[in-house]
Parts: C-alpha cells; sequence; structure tokens
C-alpha cells in the first residue's frame, strides 16, 4: 500500500529557523523520479529555507530548516558537534523492557541498496540509545536517542537487537512489515539552539 502524504505542518518559524511535523510518505529531499519533498513545499513558503539534516521518507515528525546559508551552517555545526538533540517514538516487535545503548557500527548494503547493515570491519561508529515506555500487546513502545546520525540508523539498530520496527518494509520480517499501513517510527523531540519541540506521534 502507498501511502499519501498529507500537508506538512509548521511547527515553529523565527529568523534562524523552521521546524515541521513532516508526514510519512514525503521525501525530504528531492527524489531521482520524485520531484515533491519536504524541502520544496517549505521553500514555496520561505525561499530562504535550507535543509539541515533529514528524515527517511517513511518516517514522520520533527525536522529542521534554516534560514539562510549563515543559519544553515551553524546549526550544521550544531550536529556536527552534537549539541542537538532528538528523541523518536518507535513500536517495535516483541518485549523490549527497560533501557539501554546499541552500539553497532553501521555501513551501506550496496548489493542491497538502500538496505543498511551491521559491518564490525568497515562499519562507521553508530550509537542509539533506547527505553522502554510501554507493552502494547505483543508489542513495544520505546523512545530512542541516536548519539550518531547514520542512515537507517535506528531501523537497523532496532533489528538487529531482534526488535525490528512495525511496519518496516525493510528491516522487519513480513508478518511485522505488514502490521502496519506505515512505519511505526516518529521523530517526536528536538532541542537546538535552545528551543525545545515536542511532537506527539498519532500512533
Amino acid at each position: 500500500m502507498t501511502l499519501t502524504p498529507r500537508p506538512v505542518r509548521i511547527v515553529h518559524v523565527d529568523a534562524g529557523l523552521i521546524v515541521i511535523d513532516k508526514p510519512a510518505g514525503l521525501l525530504s529531499v528531492p527524489g531521482r523520479t520524485e520531484p515533491d519533498c519536504a524541502s520544496v513545499r517549505v521553500q514555496a513558503l520561505y525561499p530562504d529555507a535550507l535543509i539541515v539534516h533529514r528524515l527517511d521518507q517513511a518516517t514522520s515528525g520533527l525536522l529542521l530548516f534554516a534560514r539562510g546559508v549563515e543559519a544553515q551552517r551553524a546549526l550544521s555545526d550544531d550536529f556536527a558537534e552534537r549539541r542537538v538533540h532528538k528523541v523518536y517514538t518507535a513500536i517495535v516487535g516483541g518485549r523490549l523492557e527497560g533501557e539501554g545503548l546499541i552500539d553497532l557500527p553501521l555501513a551501506a548494503d550496496w548489493p542491497n541498496r538502500p538496505r543498511q547493515q551491521v559491518d564490525t570491519v568497515h562499519g562507521k561508529p553508530s550509537q542509539t540509545r533506547w527505553r522502554h515506555l510501554a507493552s502494547e500487546g505483543a508489542h513495544s513502545r520505546v523512545a530512542l536517542e541516536p548519539i550518531t546520525g547514520r542512515s537507517h540508523q535506528l531501523r537497523v539498530h532496532l533489528a538487529a537487537l531482534g526488535h525490528p520496527i512495525v511496519g518496516d518494509a525493510l528491516y522487519a520480517p513480513p508478518a511485522l512489515a505488514r502490521a502496519s499501513t506505515r512505519l511505526l517510527l516518529h521523530a517526536s523531540e528536538l532541542r537546538v539552539s535552545g528551543h525545545h519541540f515536542i511532537s506527539p506521534p498519532e500512533f
């Protein structure tokens, strides 16, 4: 089932940055064959908006834009120096209780792009903190805090832990992938430049 993305919701605008709530199914930046994306939609309203980071197309939630090149450089430095704090909410398969740190290096799975994989030889260091929030039947609701920002990091790390994210067509087994019409992963909290933004997930 193809998810039709809804309009973006503007969460915050000031002279230096813009924060939106990106719907699942919408690219962050233009794709090879898909021009519609969050950056194009935001730039239609604010022509000086520049992308600072990205969310996977299947992931919903808080996405940050800079107002102009200088602001983009400053916010990019904040990300590089890990001064930006992000929290995601996810529903994962099985009972995942307590809290912990996933420390597994990741690299591209080139024969199976866009998949990523755990690679202890060539992978880049990748860390994710996780914390149990609630048990929901056969699944668990968890908070995820990426320390690094690798492509598909949260999805690969949770799958490697034995608790893939529900609705993940790339990394979950078929039954779990089909258990939702969308990936149940949402960027729910963002702290940057003295601001604190919260976006509760709709799942």
